[in-house]
């Protein structure tokens, strides 16, 4: 960080009672290289106040809405970097196309938007802008999810024949929404958080690391969608079976109505050679079982890890690191980003880090799922 300043980061959402917001806020300033300075918190202009009381930033880089960030930031001889999205669904698209029509790069939560149609729409305004924008699917940053997409990658288990991915959780086994628990409501709303439900809360979450740690695409899927808790508007319990492009098979389950679980995210990849599972509940060991060979378990931060694995690892082996870490991997990867983009004007996202081709497939996967659901047959990605 010798001779660069830290990048300063302009948040919209995040304010009173959020969970994800302040999780961005930690992971984006814990390497360093980013700090928040400025924000739209909430809708409500004391709230998003409140928020900036909390974050101590300037107050009067605490704005009532998002369009008065952009255009007051803009005005500013020390103005943001970039824009960190941290809303419910239905707002990703309008304060993405405006912040990249502003000028400023994009770091969103996922799901990128609230429809697939939507996410093209947002495709291709990255494109014209020539702007850097990233996705914070977390477990991307996980360092041994980096080991199993490398060991995937250099052909380690032979070719890929079976995966099953679960992404289990029981927080909305009751209908908490009706209570008025912020977070169940705007996720189990269709004009917040979009058609998706709990496929697109958590199941979305599945199908990238699906894609990203085997490196296969899903080219078809049947897929059975939900709604258990009676008078729940979206679904929260999804079945999916998955065919990959080299005619691998797959089963994708995701759930949030599986009592007693917590955050159940697992995947198991099966080659020719052997197979690999990884927990998120578990994080920091991947094992690995061979079909003539000894069962192996892989440690974070082993010296015997792939290169990609060991360069997430922040600690020595034995003390554990786990989602605000993998979350700030993210923001890590981005930082280097903007930096090279500022100078050069241009930029790559790096094949570790999540973008808006991820973000569209995901979407287009949310839009397949429900298709195939209410077909109730298989359909082409």
């Amino acid at each position: 960080m010798a001779g660069q300043r830290k990048l300063r980061m302009g948040m919209v959402g995040g304010g009173p009672g959020a969970f994800i917001g302040p999780v961005h806020r930690i992971a984006a300033e814990l390497d360093g290289k980013i700090e928040l300075v400025a924000g739209a918190f909430s809708q409500s202009a004391e709230r998003s106040r409140l928020a900036g009381e909390l974050y101590k930033i300037d107050p009067d880089r605490a704005y009532a809405d998002f369009k008065s960030m952009l255009v007051a930031e803009r005005r500013r001889p020390d103005p943001i970097d970039f824009v960190a999205i941290v809303t419910p669904n239905h707002l990703h698209l309008p304060v993405a196309l405006a912040s990249l029509a502003a000028g400023f790069p994009v770091m969103s939560d996922k799901p990128a938007t609230a429809t697939y149609e939507e996410s093209v729409e947002l495709e291709n305004a990255v494109a014209k802008s020539g702007l850097p924008y990233g996705l914070t699917h977390t477990y991307a940053g996980y360092a041994l999810v980096r080991e199993a997409r490398a060991m995937c990658a250099n052909g380690q288990l032979g070719k890929i024949r079976k995966i099953a991915v679960e992404y289990l959780q029981g927080w909305l086994t009751n209908p908490i929404e009706a209570s008025g628990q912020k977070q169940a409501a705007w996720r189990s709303d269709p004009a917040q958080s979009g058609l998706g439900g709990c496929i697109g809360d958590i199941g979305v979450h599945a199908f990238h690391l699906t894609e990203y740690v085997t490196g296969l695409k899903v080219v078809g899927l049947n897929a059975s969608l939900l709604s258990v808790v009676k008078e729940r508007k979206l679904d929260d319990d999804c079945t999916a079976l998955l065919r990959m492009d080299n005619d691998a098979q797959g089963v994708l389950m995701s759930s949030q109505i599986a009592a007693g679980e917590g955050n159940g995210l697992r995947l198991r990849v099966y080659g020719e050679k052997g197979s690999l599972d990884w927990r998120q509940e578990d994080p920091n060991r991947l094992r690995v079982k061979w079909l003539d060979g000894p069962e192996e378990i892989r440690h974070a931060a082993g010296g015997y890890l792939s290169e990609d694995a060991r360069a997430v690892t922040r600690l020595p082996g034995g003390h554990p690191e786990g989602y605000l870490e993998a979350f700030a991997v993210l923001y890590r990867e981005f930082a280097d980003v903007l930096i090279e983009w500022q100078q050069s004007r241009k930029s790559k996202i790096p094949p570790t880090l999540p973008g808006i081709e991820a973000g569209v497939r995901g979407m287009r996967f949310i839009d397949r799922a429900i298709e195939s659901s209410k077909l109730e047959s298989w359909v082409e990605f």
